[in-house]
């Protein structure tokens, strides 16, 4: 049917109705950035095209999608005419419903009316804005290229073609102190954008940033310090009227980023592009992390692939707890169980008794959800559940 498939063993499946798309190119590479992505490769654009126009192909018939992501890398580095290319490619396998949402991930040097312009003909309806921080100094420490004024300017443009935008805001970069933190989310809340989504810097292997860091030139930020910038964004984006309904997410009303919600609700989603990971509410097949890899093997006519995580009924229910944890509405015991077949406490117990005691969560009325202490924590609570 238009909204089911059926797999060799005969079980229907829902049909995607989110996809992501990644473009993996930029013009830097910033120094904590882990992600897919080449800088300073723009000679690839040309066979990453082609190379996605294969993929697609796996596609059979076009899919009707209620939402579209377009992340990288930054998608808006591809400029207003490959842009267009890019979404004449996309609609010829992905149907935009009516009332799609098409988001946009952009670094504010590349935003001009034009790109808007573009963006806005591909059927885009919100920009995701790379912005990190409104503080010259920050900018400079997290290795940025553009400028407090870059921003606004981007967020005037954005806000004149219509776009809903969002902004990020990274705190707990080197050299940061909570008052910059304030500062930052003031400038942030002043722009007015209809959703900030709040990032703590990690220190990944391989980057830049952790190299430096184990050579002594650079210094984390001390955990109570890193947990106070948080609180700071938490209290500061509620009283100005923002909904914090995910760890890192805060929108106004009406506002959330609903492809977001399709991965934290467990839906089944499509992906395309190098590090793209696809997922079928059971197997999540993640393609080559390595952007000419890819290219190379859909030239070839092979499989992308480069990683398959089957997952047995418990395993994913145990990843839809963890991402519904995270979620401030919590996981409600009667809707959980129906999706998967299983209670948080059948798969939890005794973490949730745990987090319950130490004042992480709550348990009422059949809804387990962290409380805002259990948020700050969150990370090192998974390891309980998966």
């Amino acid at each position: 049917s238009r909204h089911a498939r059926r797999t060799a063993a005969g079980v229907a499946v829902s049909l995607p109705r989110s996809a992501y798309v990644h473009v993996p190119f930029c013009r830097h590479r910033c120094g904590y950035c882990d992600f897919t992505l080449v800088a300073g490769r723009d000679d690839l654009i040309d066979r990453y095209v082609e190379a996605l126009r294969l993929e697609l192909r796996r596609v059979e018939q076009p899919l009707e999608i209620d939402t579209l992501y377009l992340g990288g890398g930054t998608p808006s580095h591809l400029g207003p005419d490959r842009l267009r290319r890019l979404f004449a490619l996309l609609q010829t396998r992905l149907l935009l419903t009516a009332a799609a949402e098409v988001t946009l991930e952009a670094n504010p040097l590349d935003v001009t009316p034009q790109l808007a312009a573009a963006a806005a003909d591909g059927g885009v309806t919100r920009v995701s804005l790379g912005s990190q921080s409104l503080d010259a100094t920050t900018l400079r420490a997290l290795d940025r290229d553009h400028t407090p004024d870059d921003v606004r300017r981007a967020v005037a443009v954005l806000a004149a073609a219509g776009f809903d935008i969002s902004i990020d805001v990274m705190t707990a970069a080197p050299g940061q102190t909570l008052a910059d933190v304030e500062q930052d989310l003031d400038a942030a809340i002043a722009l007015e954008p209809p959703h900030v989504s709040v990032y703590c810097l990690t220190w990944e292997k391989g980057t830049a940033f952790e190299s430096q860091r184990q050579r002594g030139l650079l210094r984390p930020v001390d955990e109570p310090l890193e947990r106070a910038m948080f609180e700071a964004a938490i209290e500061r984006l509620t009283a100005a009227g923002y909904e914090h309904y995910e760890v890192s997410n805060f929108a106004r009303p009406g506002h959330r980023c609903r492809h977001n919600e399709a991965y934290w609700d467990v839906r089944p989603w499509e992906a395309f592009g190098p590090g793209a990971a696809r997922f079928d509410g059971r197997t999540r097949v993640t393609n080559h992390r390595s952007t000419t890899t890819w290219i190379k093997r859909l030239l070839a006519g092979e499989d992308p692939a480069g990683d398959v995580d089957a997952m047995s009924v418990e395993e994913a229910a145990r990843e839809r707890l963890v991402v519904g944890l995270r979620r401030r509405d919590g996981v409600l015991d009667t809707d959980f169980q129906a999706a998967c077949g299983f209670t948080p406490r059948q798969l939890a117990a005794e973490a949730i008794d745990r987090w319950i005691a130490a004042g992480l969560a709550t348990e009422r009325d059949g809804r387990l959800r962290l409380s805002g202490e259990g948020l700050l924590v969150s990370d090192s609570l998974w390891g309980e559940v998966l």
